[in-house]
């Protein structure tokens, strides 16, 4: 597991894991917030891969080519951050749904 976190880039990987967090704690403390706070994570999953895959066609550029192994590779190691976001942002929705009764009296 943490494996996936470094591959998936430190920084992107660390932003989303302080958002999980948050997701957690406003279940208690702000329930209105849990939905938001999914939706910047998913934004910053597909934002880590669109950067991924922006390094990623440059350094191809530069090489010239590659073998189609080192671009599945690529392409795969790019999706971890938004598998990542999404996954929190599916939290985030189950979440507001367990607290669905207590925000509509």
């Amino acid at each position: 597991m943490l494996d996936l976190f470094y591959q998936g880039g430190p920084l992107f990987m660390t932003i989303l894991t302080i958002l999980l967090l948050g997701v957690i704690v406003c279940f208690w403390k702000f329930p209105e917030w849990i939905k938001e706070i999914g939706l910047l994570a998913l934004s910053f999953g597909i934002l880590g891969q669109i950067i991924g895959l922006y390094s990623a066609f440059q350094g191809i550029e530069e090489m010239g080519q590659v073998s189609q192994e080192m671009m599945a590779g690529g392409l795969k190691v790019s999706s971890i951050t938004t598998i990542y976001g999404l996954l929190i942002y599916i939290v985030s929705l189950a979440l507001r749904l367990i607290n669905k009764p207590k925000l509509n009296p």
